[in-house]
């Protein structure tokens, strides 16, 4: 063909048609490595959240969205195990307050007008449901609040609407640093577990180790289990851990790796308490961060199959849990379908196939404990959402508290 020039080429029909090719007007080889439109898993994840979550939050998405895509606020977890006071002091000349604990000391002095508000059910369609008649029990009186939380857990933010930021920690003449810089919001999920002494407790998926620390800053922990099924994240959780603990400290600590779906089978029926953080979307990360991003075409199926995950883990924790236990789930999603619905279909799964009894503890108490720093979204039906605000910008962050019935 090559050899075909000039008179002889045109002397086949239809040019080169006559040798079975189309004419060279008519040839396209398609180029989709450089003409196929790329979209950057950030932008993905937005246009995802702005169809979805504008349904879902109406006319409150806008300022959610724009915290999403603003600086994220940190707040400071002090460590009880250096020299906290000296910690607590130097916190405080930068304008900071310990969140945790001034939100108990004005749950002891002020008397609400009103009782905790009661059970979520009534706020339902009337055409009731399986899952509109779920159990929310109404447990706490304001008198209760300040006791009603993990205990000891000190942590420092700034008032609302201040931007500044906190140094990096230094280590102490030990080697052992004063705080933990961490979104305050992922705290709430710790103080909704109402650790207590001597409690066995699991944190089924614990790395990179700031609720963990956490859990370790009440000292009520006989024995903490911190499991992530990734190797490289449990070792990133154990240097966490001898940055900021005595190795006598650490030894109350059982790091693994196993696939925390199974934990049902391998300690079913023992801890008092459970943590159960599971892996999800992370919005805010989503929105704002290209690497190990989930909205990569990649990970597509990956996450597709997130809600499926988070059901499997939430059920291993509920079965990990002995009677009467309770169990703490948490996302840092604004997702439903990964909130609220898979709470519902948990605890449907375990009374039908398990035939174990779940009752969905009432923690809207959360709200007016902690509303000078937090924005809440009020219309949860199942838990408690922390919706980021501009001049509150934590979160997101989902909890919900769960108790095995005797």
């Amino acid at each position: 063909m090559a050899a075909l020039r000039g008179p002889a080429r045109r002397l086949l029909p239809g040019g080169l048609a006559g040798l079975g090719l189309p004419p060279r007007r008519y040839r396209y080889k398609k180029k989709w490595a450089v003409t196929a439109p790329k979209i950057s898993a950030t932008r993905l994840a937005l246009q995802n959240f702005d169809m979805n979550y504008r349904m879902q939050f109406g006319s409150l998405w806008p300022s959610i969205r724009v915290s999403l895509l603003s600086e994220q606020k940190y707040g400071a977890l002090v460590n009880n195990f250096s020299d906290a006071d000296r910690v607590s002091r130097e916190l405080e000349l930068l304008n900071a307050v310990d969140f945790v604990y001034e939100s108990q000391k004005a749950a002891r002095h002020v008397q609400w007008d009103s009782p905790v508000e009661g059970m979520r059910g009534e706020e339902t369609a009337p055409q009731e449901t399986h899952r509109e008649q779920m159990t929310v029990e109404q447990t706490q009186t304001p008198s209760s609040l300040s006791t009603s939380i993990s205990p000891n857990i000190k942590c420092y933010t700034f008032s609302k609407g201040d931007v500044s930021r906190f140094p990096p920690a230094r280590p102490d003449a030990l080697g052992t640093l004063g705080y933990y810089l961490l979104d305050a919001a992922s705290l709430l999920p710790v103080l909704a577990l109402n650790v207590q002494p001597g409690d066995l407790v699991l944190d089924l998926c614990a790395a990179p180790g700031g609720k963990t620390l956490a859990l370790l800053q009440t000292g009520c922990c006989r024995h903490l289990a911190a499991n992530d099924v990734s190797a490289s994240r449990s070792n990133r959780l154990r240097r966490v851990l001898c940055s900021y603990f005595p190795k006598d400290i650490s030894a109350l600590v059982r790091i693994t790796s196993w696939d925390g779906r199974n934990w049902g089978e391998l300690e079913g029926n023992t801890y008092n308490r459970v943590l159960v953080d599971v892996p999800c979307t992370t919005d805010r990360h989503s929105v704002t961060e290209e690497d190990n991003n989930i909205f990569s075409r990649m990970r597509l199926k990956e996450r597709q199959l997130l809600p499926m995950l988070q059901l499997q883990l939430l059920l291993a924790g509920l079965l990990a849990a002995r009677p009467g236990g309770e169990v703490v789930y948490s996302t840092c999603s604004l997702s439903q379908l990964q909130n609220e619905y898979v709470v519902e279909r948990a605890v449907e799964v375990a009374e039908t196939e398990y035939n174990i009894s779940v009752c969905v503890e009432d923690l809207s108490y959360f709200r007016r404990l902690f509303q000078d720093t937090f924005s809440f979204f009020a219309d949860c039906r199942l838990g408690e959402l922390v919706l980021p605000h501009l001049t509150a910008n934590f979160g997101p962050m989902y909890f919900c508290k769960l108790r095995r019935e005797q």
